[in-house]
């Protein structure tokens, strides 16, 4: 994807025009205050705002960390920190301005309206770290009073309790989570490994698999990062605080983590995405089952040499999964989100094709899972394609015409994916039986 267009400023916000490959396809950024038109979109459509529980964000200045990719251009308005109500009581510096967003997964929000369009498809502005109104020992509302009592300092009990009648929002706590982040935050380490995942893609796309970028890391003042450091229950987090700035096709989870899944709700997927022809109900299967393969293979197409001969390294999952850390764009495409689970792995070469096979497995039944729901809804609306294993075939097929790792292979016994990896070498090449007849 090549971006060849001059920036110019707006009113608004920072426009910056993006001309990719081919030169058709639209491309348009702006800043997160005043969203106005984005330009043509050749998506299938879908309503303006996305659908959630109400958030109001207050924004602050920020010292950031922005993506190589995005540095040509002007994203100022993005180097801002984000707090709901409930942790304003935290930062003495002026407030910048205030964001409409809805809440989404456990301490993320996004702004409902897009704010960039990117190979055609709506982007929106996600920040990831915002605070968790639960508390994850006993499941009781983390409020101001109670955040108040776990507090060792002073003068954040008083600053909370000053702050009047319970707002709305959660609290970044101190408390050490997952080794690298922050109860209820982001931690720098976390933040780094998705940003550097980020960098190596062609903005959202890693060799096929689909990513939705982190375009800056906003740090927290220490000052405020301190005061949510003694929010804590046990163990204290002592690494910087930061946020993640991230650009999100939708927030439509596959099971987890969302007001609206393909797992809990087909029926409402579709009519979100508004896929009421059985032709943009193909399309959104075909794209479904493109982009679920190649996050299945993504080890197999960013493989590489990892320093001799005998050893092999790439991408690999680790604590992050399909069902809950992806989501659907509304052309079906699904999106890796959460990339912080996401790093290099170096395998000896004897062990590549086993470590192709594991990757496939790890994911292979949730994949599967939102196909079959996908596609029975499909069935429902617009009638039966035929037996469930044909259908099953000639989607994948189609999907795989054009993919230059992957490739579909019928007999009259089981249909075959004939992997062929980044390094081509024919002792890596690797056949997963995907389906018996």
């Amino acid at each position: 994807m090549g971006v060849t267009e001059r920036l110019w400023p707006s009113e608004n916000g920072p426009v910056l025009p993006m001309a990719p490959d081919p030169p058709s396809t639209a491309a348009r950024v702006q800043g997160p205050q005043g969203m106005g038109p984005i330009g043509p979109v050749d998506a299938p459509p879908t309503s303006d705002r996305l659908e959630g529980p109400p958030l109001r964000l207050s924004s602050f200045d920020a010292e950031t960390i922005t993506n190589r990719n995005f540095r040509i251009f002007d994203l100022a308005a993005w180097d801002r920190f984000f707090l709901p109500p409930t942790m304003e009581a935290m930062v003495d510096a002026p407030r910048r301005g205030t964001v409409e967003a809805v809440e989404d997964d456990n301490r993320s929000a996004i702004f409902p309206e897009p704010v960039a369009t990117i190979d055609g498809l709506p982007y929106f502005l996600s920040v990831k770290g915002i605070g968790s109104t639960i508390d994850p020992f006993s499941l009781r509302r983390l409020d101001s009073a109670y955040a108040a009592e776990l507090s060792d300092d002073l003068d954040v009990r008083e600053r909370l309790r000053a702050a009047g009648p319970d707002p709305s929002g959660g609290f970044i706590t101190g408390e050490l989570w997952l080794r690298g982040s922050p109860y209820g935050g982001q931690g720098l380490p976390h933040a780094m490994t998705a940003l550097r995942v980020s960098e190596t893609a062609d903005l959202t796309s890693i060799e096929g698999f689909r990513i939705a970028p982190v375009v800056k890391i906003a740090l927290l003042p220490e000052a405020v990062a301190n005061r949510l450091r003694s929010i804590h229950w046990y163990r204290r987090y002592l690494n910087r605080i930061v946020q993640e700035i991230r650009l999100v096709p939708s927030n439509v989870r596959i099971y987890f983590h969302g007001r609206s899944t393909v797992g809990q709700d087909p029926g409402h997927v579709f009519d979100r995405f508004r896929l009421d022809s059985l032709e943009r109900a193909h399309r959104f299967e075909v794209n479904f089952v493109r982009s679920g393969i190649a996050l299945l293979t993504l080890f197999a197409r960013t493989l590489a040499r990892s320093g001799s001969p005998e050893r092999c390294s790439g991408l690999d999952f680790q604590d992050v999964w399909l069902d809950k850390d992806a989501v659907l764009a509304p052309d079906g495409t699904v999106f890796f989100v959460d990339l912080e689970g996401i790093d290099a792995v170096s395998v000896d070469r004897g062990e590549v094709r086993e470590k192709i096979e594991d990757q496939i497995f790890r994911s292979l039944y949730e994949f599967m899972f939102a196909y079959e729901q996908i596609e029975t809804e499909r069935s429902r609306r617009f009638g039966p394609a035929g037996s469930r294993k044909r259908q099953f075939e000639s989607i994948v097929v189609e999907a795989l015409q054009d993919d230059p790792y992957v490739r579909a292979r019928t007999d009259p016994h089981r249909l075959t994916l004939e992997i062929r990896p980044r390094v081509r070498e024919e002792s890596l090449s690797y056949e997963f039986p995907l389906m018996d007849f």
